[in-house]
Order: structure tokens, then sequence, then C-alpha cells
């Protein structure tokens, strides 16, 4: 008998799902409030170019500037800093952010990079903010009439002059999941794309009219042949605005355990014990996930520790 799955992600640890900002999203709607939230002395605007969002000079923190010293661009409102006990009412201190057009520069940063620096405050408005620039890049127009389309509702919609459709930013949901085995093995695998030795949990976008736990066991069979039994166990989720992706993390048990890989999206899988897994990382043949993935988190969960070293 499989035991119950029993592995968990620790508290707090998923860098990208910090946030404590109150969105506010009643006063997307509300015209006069946000221009005066515009021109109060103490909000505060973060820039960003793509999916790079601009950092103070030791790229430990995010560079938040004045609405008069803002570049021109799509303006969105991002929410109420209700901890600040400051603000131009007493909601709070208003947070925007400008999208530009421009390149970014050696004063940009990506989330690979900052994820795990930022603080909650700071993690939270660069996913968001980030999110919607990537979103906004790519509905400049409608689907639905091919007609150009107009920002509304503070950057968080974007409808068609001509056929009155509203287009909202959209989040696709992926499983990712660690599968272990009747010896508490873990189950890793190589995209085709990376070098030998990189290793991380396996992944998939949930398709239409699918389930999370249908997704975890189709793409598990798909890409190594395992099969799902049905103990399967959420873990947590994080938003990757990568452009636009919600990560559904599990743990899974697997009923079968020889490894067939699909030569596709998978050039190599295996089953790691612990011992194997800490003798590899610390000769640093070996690579393990980021800090800032959850697919790290799903790692050491079922490791039981911090583990050393990281693509």
């Amino acid at each position: 008998m499989l035991r119950h799955v029993a592995y968990s992600i620790a508290p707090g640890s998923l860098a990208l799902s910090r946030s404590v900002l109150d969105r506010a999203a009643d006063r997307r709607r509300d015209d006069d409030w946000l221009e005066k939230a515009w021109a109060a002395p103490d909000t505060q605007v973060v820039v960003v170019a793509g999916d790079q969002i601009q950092v103070v000079e030791d790229r430990s923190a995010l560079r938040f500037v004045a609405p008069s010293e803002a570049p021109e661009g799509i303006r969105v409102f991002l929410g109420i800093d209700r901890e600040s006990g400051a603000g131009m009412t007493a909601e709070g201190r208003a947070v925007f952010g400008v999208l530009v057009d421009s390149a970014a520069d050696e004063s940009y940063g990506g989330l690979r990079e900052l994820g795990a620096l930022l603080n909650d405050r700071e993690a939270g408005l660069a996913v968001h903010v980030i999110g919607l620039s990537n979103w906004h890049g790519v509905h400049t127009h409608c689907a639905n009439c091919g007609e150009h389309t107009e920002v509304v509702e503070a950057g968080h919609v974007r409808r068609c002059p001509a056929c009155g459709l509203s287009h909202f930013p959209r989040s696709d949901p992926a499983i990712i999941v660690l599968v272990t085995d009747d010896q508490d093995r873990a189950l890793l695998g190589r995209n085709e794309a990376w070098p030998v030795g990189r290793y991380s949990t396996l992944a998939g976008f949930v398709e239409p009219g699918e389930s999370l736990e249908a997704a975890v066991r189709r793409e598990v069979l798909e890409e190594t042949g395992v099969i799902v039994g049905p103990e399967i166990e959420y873990a947590g989720s994080q938003p990757w605005p990568l452009p636009a992706s919600l990560m559904l993390g599990f743990y899974a048990k697997a009923t079968n355990f020889d490894i067939d890989v699909d030569q596709d999206e998978i050039a190599e899988a295996k089953w790691f014990t612990r011992e194997d897994l800490r003798a590899l990382v610390e000769a640093g043949t070996m690579a393990l996930p980021g800090a800032i993935s959850i697919s790290r988190r799903l790692i050491e969960g079922w490791y039981g520790e911090s583990l050393s070293g990281s693509w």
C-alpha cells in the first residue's frame, strides 16, 4: 500500500507568491479618484519595459519614482499601500506602474534575478506589473474584429471601440509535480533543451475541460510513461508572469516505476533517493532549479531541508 503523500512546501518560501499591497480593484473605474491619486505627492511609480522592471543601483530593490518623474507610457494602478501610514487619504499611499516601449537597460532587472531579493511588498508589486506589461504587449488588437483596443479600468482591461468587446488579463494554469515511488524516491526530468545535469520536477499546461488532477496524471504519463495513482496532494501555487502562467504545485505517488521518456520535451528522467540527490548536488554534477522556482520548493519539501546549488 502506498503511503499518503505527506510532504509540504515551507510557508512563505514561494518567492513570487508574496504580496501585502491591497489591489483596491474597486478604484479601477473611478477616474476622478485615480487622477487625484496620481497627483498625490507621496504616490509611488514603478517603470516596466516588457518583463524588466527598474531597480535601484545595487539591484536589491525596486526603484520608485514620483508621478512627476515617470516617463510616458501605459499607466496601470497597482493598489494601495495601507501599511504606509501615509497617502492622499486615510486609505494609504497609491502605487502605479508605467509600461514603456523603450528597451530595458542596466537600470532594469528581471524576476529571475530579483525575485528572491525583493521584500514581500515589492515581490507582489513586481509580479503584478510585469504580468500586466506582458499582457498589454501582445493584446493590442481585438481578437474578435482586429481593431486596435483602448486601455481602460486603470490598465486592467482593453476595450474594443469597434465591437465593444472587453479583453481581460488571463493566467494560464500549469501543473508542476514531484512524483515519488514506493521507495520514496523522487522522479526528476531533464528538458531536451537543458544541458546534462540540469533536472527539475515535471510540469505542463492544463488543457481545456481538464481538472488539475487529470493534468497531473496526463503530463507525467506523456513525459515519462509513469502512472500516477489516486494520491495527489496540492502543495501551493505561484504566479509566473513570464509571460502569463499560474504554477500549481502538487505531490503525487506513482503506481508503476518503469520510465519511458517521450524524447520530445523530456530527454531523460530518473528516480533519485535523497542520498543520490545530495551527492550529485555537492559534487557539482547536478543543478537544481533556482530559489524562486516552485519546483525547487517541491524538491526541498520532499528532501526535508534546504539544498545548495541551482541553475
